[in-house]
Parts: C-alpha cells; sequence; structure tokens
C-alpha cells in the first residue's frame, strides 16, 4: 500500500526508496526545455504570450501606422441593461464608454468569437484523434521539420505528437478565456486597446487552425505538402440523380469519415453518392488520399449552394456537424422530406438525441416520419446509420418525386402573380434587379432570371419580403436548370503545407521581389456581384508569375471557371509553392499555412529564431516578404478572426464590399511622412521607407479596384532593384488596365533608375524630371537627385530598435 505525501511518496517496507515526483517532472520539463532549444534556437521573450504581451512592443507600433477606421453599425449601444445609450456626437453611454470604445468592442467580439470556432473545432478534432490513434501518434506532414510555425511562434513550443498539441491548445482556450472577459460591461473601454486584443486573437486563431490541420493531416492520411494533390470534381451538375445522395455540411469531417468507411467496407461507393457543402467537402476529398488517386466524395459547393441545393430535393439525407450551416437546414429540410442527422454537440437543431438507441430502430423512426432526423454523437454508429437512411429514403423520396422546384406550369404562374412592387430589390444584399428580371420572364425571355442564379448568395431574404408570397430562389433555380445541370468544375484537394524545400526555394525570390508577391484568396462566398469575381482576380495574378494561395469557399469557386479549351484554373497552373503557382491549402482551418508559409521563410530561408518571438517575426513578414490576402466573399467571425491573424504578422487584407460591416478598416496616412521610417539594424540609424504597404485592413468597391490595390500592397521596403522594378510595372500596368489611369504616387517607391519599369524607363525619367523635378543625368541615364529614400541592398529594415546592433 503506498502512503501519499506533499510532493513526494514513499513505500512501506522499502524505507531506502524514495521517489519525488516535483525533481523528475521539473527535470523533464528541463530536459524537454533543452531539446527545443537545441532544435529551435534560443527561446524568444513572448512564449505562451498573454494578451499584453505584443501590446507596447508590436502591436501599437502597428496601430500607430495603420490607424484604425471605424465603420459603426448605428450610433447606439444596446450592450446592457443601462441602455440602449445613444452614443452620436462624441456622447458617452450611461457606462460612460463612447463609440470608438463600442465599435472596437464589437470588432473585437467578431475576432474571438471566429478565433473559438476554430480553436473548439482543433479541440474537438484533436480529442477524437487521440482517443482513436493514441497519445504518441507522430504529427507528419509530408517534406517539413518546420512542422507549427505558427504553434512555435505564439507558445514556444514544437509538438512532434498529437499528444503534445494538448499543451498548445490549452493555453490558445486559457487566453481566450481572458479575452471574453474584456468585453463585459464595466471591463475594457479604450478602441486602442480592443485593437490590440484583437490582433492578440487573431494570432490565437492561427494557433487553433494551425492544431486543427495538422490533427486531420496526420490521422486522416491527407496530402502533405503535395502540389499533386488529386483533382476534384465539384457543381451540382457532377451528382448522378439515380443514385442515393448523403449530403455533409459544415467544417469538421471526424464523424463524415466513418460514413465513408462504412460506404467502402460494405461495398456501395459505387450505388450512392457522397458529397459535401463547404470545409467539409475538402476534407472528405482529402481523407485517405494515399490509398485513393482518385476520390469519389464530390464537392458541391460553397455555403452559397446550401439552400439551393436542399430545395433541389437531391439530398436523400444531410449530415451536418459545425461552423457555415444554415438555420434553417432543418425546417427547409423537412419540407422535402429529407433526413437531418446532427453529429455535433455545436449544433443539434433541437432535434431528438438518439445515441444510445439502435441503428435500425432509427432508420425505422425516420422511415415513418417519426422523427425528422435526430442527433447521433457516437461515430461508429453514424457510419452505420447515414447510409443505411439513405438506402432507405431514396425510393421513397423518388417515388414522390419530392422538390421545391416548381413545374412549367407552377414557376408561369409565380411569374404572372409577381406585382413588380421592388421590395425584393431593396431586401437583396447583392442588389439584383429581381423585379426586371420578372418582367422579362413574363414576356417569355427567362435569361435574366437565369443570369441571377451565379450571383444569388441563396440568403432567401428576397422571399421573407415578397407580398405574393413568391418563393423567388424557387423561381430563380428553376430558370436555370440547364445551367445547374452544366455546372461542372474541377478544383484541387487541399495539399496543405508549403514544404520546407519549397521555402529554402523560392524564399529568396519572395525577399528580393523577383516573384511579385504571395496573392491568398480565401474565405466566404458573400460576393458582391457573383462567384466569377474570384476566378478573374485569380487569373489575372497567376499570368503575372504571383504565387496563388487559396482555401475554402473561394477556392471551390475558382474552380468553376473554364478556358476556351475547356480547363480550369487548377488544370492550367502547377500546385506548388513558387511563382505561378496555385495551390489550395483546403478547408478553413488550412488558412494557418497561408501564414505559416510567411512566417516559414523567416525561420528557414533568414534563418529567423520562431520560438516564442512573435514581434522579430511579424517584423520580418512586414519588411520583406510581399503577400496580401483577399477576403473577397468575407461574411462570418471566422473572416474576420483570419484576417486579423494576418494583419499582426503585417500581412494586409482587402475585403469585398460587405466587408465594412465587421466596423473596422486599418490603413496609414500615406502622405505623413513620419509614418514611413524605421531603423537599419545594422547600426541603429533611421531610414525613409516607401509608404508600402499603405494598410492592413481595407475593402474595396469593385474586383478591378481590388487587383490594382493588391499589387501595390505587396511592395516591401527590402526589395531589391529588380523586384521593385517588376512590382512596379505590375501594378502600374493593372491600374492603367483596370482603372484606366497610372497610379499618382508611383513616383514615391523609386530609389533609383533601376526600380522603374524596364519598357518605359526613359518615358518615366522624364516624367520625374518635368513633373517631380527631380535631376537626371540624361548621358548616364541616371538619377542624380530627387527620391528621398536611399537605396542600399544591404540595408537591414526593422521597427525594433531591440533588433539594432548594439541596442
Amino acid at each position: 500500500m503506498s502512503k501519499l505525501t506533499t510532493g513526494s511518496f514513499s513505500i512501506e517496507d522499502l524505507e531506502s526508496v524514495q521517489i519525488t515526483i516535483n525533481n523528475i517532472v521539473g527535470a523533464a520539463k528541463e530536459v524537454a526545455k533543452e531539446a527545443e532549444e537545441k532544435e529551435l534556437g534560443p527561446m524568444g521573450p513572448t512564449p505562451l504570450a498573454s494578451m499584453a504581451a505584443y501590446r507596447n512592443d508590436w502591436n501599437f507600433l502597428l496601430l500607430n501606422r495603420y490607424e484604425p477606421v471605424l465603420t459603426p453599425m448605428c450610433d447606439q449601444c444596446c450592450y446592457c441593461t443601462y441602455g440602449p445609450c445613444d452614443l452620436s456626437g462624441n456622447k458617452r453611454g450611461a457606462c460612460g464608454i463612447d463609440m470608438a470604445g463600442q465599435t472596437g468592442r464589437e470588432f473585437f467580439l467578431r475576432v474571438i468569437t471566429g478565433t473559438a470556432c476554430h480553436a473548439a473545432h482543433g479541440r474537438h478534432l484533436l480529442d477524437h484523434v487521440i482517443e482513436v490513434f493514441g497519445e504518441d501518434y507522430p504529427i507528419n506532414l509530408g517534406e517539413s521539420n518546420v512542422l507549427t510555425p505558427n504553434v512555435t511562434i505564439c507558445t514556444g513550443y514544437s509538438p512532434k505528437t498529437l499528444g503534445e498539441c494538448r499543451a498548445p491548445m490549452e493555453y490558445v482556450e486559457e487566453q481566450l478565456t481572458q479575452l471574453l472577459a474584456t468585453i463585459h460591461a464595466g471591463q475594457e473601454s479604450a478602441e486602442i486597446d480592443y485593437d490590440s486584443k484583437a490582433l492578440f486573437s487573431g494570432s490565437l486563431d492561427h494557433v487553433g487552425m494551425e492544431i486543427s490541420d495538422i490533427a486531420q493531416i496526420s490521422a486522416y492520411d491527407f496530402p502533405k505538402a503535395d502540389p499533386e494533390a488529386p483533382l476534384i470534381e465539384i457543381g451540382m451538375g457532377t451528382i448522378d440523380k439515380s443514385k442515393p445522395l448523403i449530403v455533409a455540411i459544415g467544417h469538421n469531417v471526424a464523424g463524415v469519415t466513418y460514413i465513408m468507411d462504412y460506404m467502402e467496407d460494405n461495398n456501395l461507393t459505387d450505388k450512392m453518392e457522397i458529397a459535401g457543402l463547404c470545409c467539409t467537402a475538402f476534407d472528405m476529398t482529402r481523407y485517405k488520399e494515399a490509398d485513393r488517386r482518385a476520390p469519389y466524395a464530390k464537392i458541391v459547393g460553397s455555403l452559397a449552394k446550401e439552400l439551393k441545393v436542399i430545395r433541389s430535393g437531391m439530398p436523400d439525407v444531410i449530415v451536418v456537424d459545425e461552423q457555415c450551416v444554415r438555420g434553417d437546414v432543418l425546417s427547409e429540410s423537412q419540407k422535402l422530406k429529407i433526413p437531418v442527422i446532427a453529429s455535433n454537440e455545436k449544433i443539434m437543431m433541437g432535434l431528438p438525441d438518439r445515441t444510445d438507441a439502435d441503428v435500425d430502430s432509427i432508420v425505422e423512426e425516420i422511415k415513418s416520419g417519426a422523427i425528422p432526423g435526430c442527433v447521433m454523437l457516437d461515430y461508429d454508429k453514424l457510419g452505420e446509420l447515414v447510409p443505411k437512411i439513405a438506402e432507405v429514403m431514396a425510393p421513397i423520396r423518388d417515388a414522390e418525386g419530392i422538390t421545391a422546384i416548381p413545374t412549367d406550369e407552377e414557376f408561369k404562374a409565380y411569374i404572372d402573380k409577381c406585382a413588380k412592387c421592388g421590395e425584393c430589390l431593396l431586401a437583396c444584399p447583392e442588389e439584383l434587379d429581381i423585379p426586371e428580371a420578372m418582367e422579362y420572364a413574363a414576356k417569355g425571355s427567362y435569361e435574366y432570371l437565369e443570369a441571377i442564379h451565379d450571383v444569388c448568395i441563396g440568403c432567401r431574404r428576397c422571399e421573407q419580403v415578397c407580398k405574393k408570397d413568391i418563393p423567388i430562389l424557387n423561381i430563380i433555380e428553376k430558370a436555370a436548370q440547364k445551367a445547374i445541370s452544366e455546372e461542372k468544375g474541377l478544383v484541387r484537394a487541399g495539399r496543405g503545407q508549403a514544404s520546407d524545400a519549397e521555402i529554402r526555394k523560392e524564399g529568396l525570390n519572395l525577399v528580393m521581389g523577383t516573384t511579385p508577391g504571395i496573392i491568398a484568396i480565401i474565405g466566404c462566398p458573400n460576393y458582391p456581384s457573383g462567384t466569377k469575381d474570384v476566378y478573374l482576380i485569380a487569373e489575372e495574378f497567376l499570368k503575372r508569375n504571383y504565387l496563388l494561395a487559396v482555401s475554402g469557399c473561394s477556392a471551390m469557386d475558382i474552380g468553376m471557371y473554364k478556358d476556351e479549351e475547356g480547363k480550369t484554373l487548377y488544370e492550367r497552373y502547377p500546385g506548388t509553392f513558387a511563382g505561378g503557382g496555385l495551390l489550395n491549402t483546403g478547408s478553413c482551418v488550412s488558412n494557418a499555412h497561408i501564414s505559416g508559409a510567411a512566417e516559414k521563410v523567416a525561420g528557414i530561408f533568414a534563418q529567423r529564431n520562431l520560438a516564442g518571438n512573435l514581434a522579430e517575426i511579424a517584423d520580418y513578414t512586414l519588411n520583406r516578404v510581399g503577400a496580401c490576402g483577399l477576403a473577397w466573399g468575407g461574411y462570418s467571425q471566422k473572416a474576420a478572426s483570419i484576417g486579423t491573424g494576418c494583419n499582426i504578422y503585417g500581412i494586409p487584407a482587402v475585403l469585398g464590399p460587405h466587408g465594412s460591416k465587421y466596423r473596422r478598416a486599418l490603413i496609414a496616412k500615406n502622405y505623413d511622412e513620419s509614418k514611413w521610417k524605421v531603423y537599419d539594424a545594422r547600426d541603429g540609424s533611421e531610414m525613409n521607407i516607401p509608404p508600402a504597404p499603405e494598410f492592413l485592413l481595407t475593402t474595396a468597391e469593385t474586383w478591378q479596384e481590388a487587383i490594382p490595390m493588391m499589387a501595390k500592397a505587396c511592395i516591401r521596403p527590402s526589395d531589391n532593384s529588380m523586384g521593385r522594378s517588376i512590382k512596379l510595372t505590375h501594378w502600374m500596368e493593372l491600374s492603367k488596365k483596370y482603372l484606366g489611369v497610372e497610379p499618382d504616387d508611383w513616383w514615391r517607391f523609386v530609389r533609383n533608375e533601376a526600380d522603374l519599369p524596364l519598357a518605359k524607363r526613359e518615358e518615366l525619367l522624364k516624367r520625374l524630371e518635368k513633373e517631380h523635378g527631380w535631376e537626371i543625368d540624361w548621358k548616364k541615364r541616371k538619377i542624380i537627385s530627387g527620391p528621398k529614400i536611399k537605396f542600399d541592398v544591404s540595408a537591414q529594415p526593422t521597427n525594433l530598435k531591440r533588433l539594432c546592433k548594439g541596442a
């Protein structure tokens, strides 16, 4: 019998044996610390950072240059029972908060909500795969030694097994609790500190995403830094309607893997279809990629397709997990006798919990109509239940011909019923001219309604205001039946990380600017004018040899369009991390690999220490790694947290016109020269830099405006002359092509004649002399005087005084 004492235990009858637990644990920690330092280098100043850790040294530095621009949605605060309070005209509420503080709190709340979504996703996945595969299951991301750049930067940890991911996940959860507490009434009220906390939360978000994706890549045998990941069918037209159809909606693939395993074990993969919407769709197609080079799982489409797919009547059963699931999935499905199975505690829809019930008895309940679906949290049962429901319900639903799409007669009756009142136009977030399309349809011209199908985001706000109770979405989908049947594209399965070898090979090009930049197209499908915009943006940058990284719904929509030869961008461009490469990292949580790639450039190419060293790594990416994100259809809180996580690392992001509803932008005064000075780390002297990038977060009204904006945002202080010349060439050409004018501030980025675009060098020298008074030696074609920025290829620009020699 052992006797437990504080800090130690002894074993009776063996008086000479004593084991001191504290000493062993302490020694183990020291050994682990020494091993980590040997691998990662000395620990930086901010391991396991708290919300104040980056505030003074980095966040306030960023916020001083990139001043927050506030876009409140209204003049009132309704946050507590003191209110509602009128905050207009610099008034303060009953609690003392002003409009700036309240707007900062509103944006911050969105960021921590997004961070919590990804962290909770990661926690669920991590616990599940550890339970199945064990604590010691190794992390395997392909040809990479730098496995977890975001985790390592923020915590100092470098996990090598699934079990070792627990500590950084617990860190994120602890910090989220601290952050959540600050939004309580009577806590933080300063807008600038809410912005600093939002940036910190963004860094946590990329940790949570990274843990989520490395856990599933390792455990589920997803592609591992694989530029040749298989091409996947996408689109409503890819579904074989003669087979039972399972549709999975959400972002957490854990439960769906059991459904796929059951289908394979019972030879059902050729007898029924399984397809996904949103990020679960991507991760389904990544599952067991090493064993399946032609995945049978398909992608129906993005979030914007959810209601359209349900109303088509095609699904015979719908499985939901978490995130980006419409709140009316159950009510809409019930109308069409589509059973809904909830497989995750975060979305249970009020359904009866049948986790402990027998599978066959549940099938009978659903078949009889006794229940519209159920909660099933036992994944072994889920795997068996869902295919059985599909097999049973498909013939029943086929016999009844169930669909929400109207018949020809119903279609005509609805069109004739339209009063052309315009309420639908006013309610539509895309400002679609539905009344005009209905008017043309009444005359027999349906092409206007058909054209709306691609632009419509499937929100059904039009239906809710229609005084004639016309199911407008169904009318649009009826008119577009031919287009829907031909809706077939290809998208490359998510490849995961950029490998260490790719970083070593491409790092110099990115830092010097000879690869013009990384363009990251991420996020949701709340586009201002249709899905083709992201395709056109992607194609333009790929043609110009930018490195294009994509993920989530945007990656799906890019794959829906083809050139004259019938090829998608994924077929035309390689999936490599290099200039001219189009790499789909995967689902939303794979966005951590995009920020991670920029961080790995600092760690692998520049040999900067990652561990606990956020400010230095962010300083490096801000000054040296040309990158710009685009969330053209950003709608969710997760898009806000992803973008803010990029911002803290000095990576700017452009949002679509709906992005102003996030309530904040970060935009510098490009004319204020005091904002554009850094230190030269060689000796600590001040050096002027161009206003680049001139924003961290902003919106664009049109995709034509966004393109030159992103090209400009890839300019960095450290560009060499060849790189600067290449970047200026693209920026000036794109501005002329899409805006009709050359940018009026191009000259601010010229340090010497070698910076000028080669094809227009003489013309631009003349303009510098005539318009700006620069002195030119025309015999040598050299700039003698004029630039305020001196070019020194060996300069070491930094915003951090402590990094300067002798500091």
